[in-house]
C-alpha cells in the first residue's frame, strides 16, 4: 500500500528526509542525547500503525552506507526535514541538507556495552561514572561503531561504542546494562626504568662479596651462666686469639733472658762476697726454687677455704606451734 504524498508503504514506517543540525533551529539541548525532531506527518502515520513504544528508528545514509539508530523527541519539524544532533551527523558523514532514510526499528534491551574514550582527559574527571550515567539518560539506544558525545564543564568528550550485547544495536531504556571501559585511544603505557647492564663475570662476584660482608660472624659460648647456690659465676680469663699468642710469648722470652742476665751478675756479686776457703750451703738457684714453690703453697690453702655446696641445708618451719 502506498500512502500518497509521503511515500509510506505497507505496515512499516519508512521515509526520506533532508537533515539539518540542531543549531540551525536553536535547539542546543538535542546535542546531549540521540533523539531527533521529525515533522507532524510522521506522527500521523506512526499513530495508524502498530508501533512498539518507545519509538526507535534506523537512520541510513545511502551515499556512504552508514547506519545508526536514534529515538524521537518531538514532531514539530517542517515537512520533509529532520533535525539531528551534529555529532550524529558526523558519525553518518552527513552534511546540511543531505538526504537520510528513516525507518522504524525494534531493538533488544542491552545487557553489556564496552566504551572507549578518545582521550585520557575523560579519565581525569573526578567522577566519570556519574557523568556518563547522567548523559546516557538522554539516550535511547546505542549502536556499535558510533561515537557519542559527553558534554561536561564546557568540554566535549567523545566515546566510541566498541561492543554491544546481545546485538550490535541495543536499547538502553529501562534496562540493567553492564558497562566496561577500554583504554583511551591516546593512552600510552608508562616506560619501565632500565637497569644498568652489568657483565655476567662481575655480577656474581660482587653479589658474593656483599653476602659475605652482610653475614655476621658466629661467636660460641658468649652467654653468661648462673649458679644454683646464688654465688656469682667465676670470672673467666679473656679469650686470647691464636694470632696474639706468639706476639705475647716473644716478650716473655725476652723477659726471661733479661732476668737471667740480671740474675747472673747478682750471683757473681754474691760469690764475690763469699769468703774464699769456706763452703756456703744454699745459693741463688736454690733461693729461686724456693721462691717458685712458695706461691703454690699459698694457693693450696685458698682452695681449702672455699666452702662446699651442701644441698637442702636450710631450716624448716612447721605451721603447727
Amino acid at each position: 500500500m502506498f500512502y500518497s504524498g509521503y511515500g509510506y508503504r505497507g505496515s512499516n514506517f519508512e521515509q526520506t528526509y533532508r537533515c539539518y543540525p540542531a543549531s540551525f533551529f536553536d535547539k542546543p539541548h538535542l546535542e546531549g542525547g540521540d533523539k531527533v525532531i521529525m515533522p507532524p506527518s510522521a506522527l500521523d502515520r506512526l499513530a495508524s500503525l502498530h508501533i512498539e513504544y518507545p519509538m526507535l528508528f534506523e537512520l541510513h545514509n545511502g551515499a556512504t552506507d552508514r547506519i545508526s539508530h536514534c529515538g524521537v523527541l518531538e514532531f514539530v519539524a517542517e515537512e520533509g526535514m529532520i533535525i539531528m544532533p551534529y555529532w550524529m551527523m558526523q558519525n553518518m558523514l552527513l552534511q546540511e541538507g543531505d538526504i537520510v532514510r528513516v525507518k522504524n526499528a525494534t531493538l533488544p534491551k542491552g545487557t553489556y556495552v564496552k566504551l572507549q574514550p578518545h582521550t585520557t582527559d575523560f579519565l581525569d574527571i573526578s567522577n566519570p561514572k556519574a557523568i556518563l550515567e547522567k548523559t546516557l539518560r538522554n539516550f535511547s539506544c546505542l549502536t556499535t561503531g558510533d561515537s557519542i558525545m559527553v558534554a561536561y564543564n564546557n568540554k566535549q568528550y567523545y566515546i566510541d561504542i566498541v561492543e554491544a550485547k546481545p546485538a550490535s544495536a541495543v536499547s538502553i531504556i529501562e534496562t540493567d546494562c553492564e558497562v566496561d571501559f577500554a583504554p583511551p585511544l591516546d593512552y600510552k603505557e608508562p616506560e619501565k626504568p632500565q637497569r644498568p647492564i652489568v657483565p655476567a663475570s662481575k655480577a656474581p662476584a660482587e653479589d658474593q662479596d656483599a653476602i659475605v660482608e652482610d653475614e655476621p660472624k658466629f661467636k660460641p659460648f658468649t652467654g653468661s651462666g648462673k649458679r644454683l647456690d646464688g654465688k656469682g659465676p667465676k670470672q673467666q680469663a679473656p679469650e686470647v686469639s691464636s694470632a696474639t699468642v706468639p706476639a705475647r710469648s716473644a716478650p716473655s722470652d725476652s723477659n726471661k733472658r733479661a732476668s737471667q742476665q740480671t740474675a747472673a751478675p747478682s750471683g757473681a756479686s754474691t760469690s764475690t762476697r763469699q769468703k774464699t776457703g769456706k763452703l756456703v750451703f744454699g745459693s741463688s738457684a736454690s733461693n729461686k726454687k724456693e721462691a717458685q714453690k712458695e706461691p703454690v703453697k699459698d694457693s693450696e690453702p685458698s682452695k681449702k677455704e672455699e666452702p662446699k655446696f651442701n644441698a637442702f641445708s636450710g631450716k624448716s618451719y612447721s605451721l603447727k606451734r
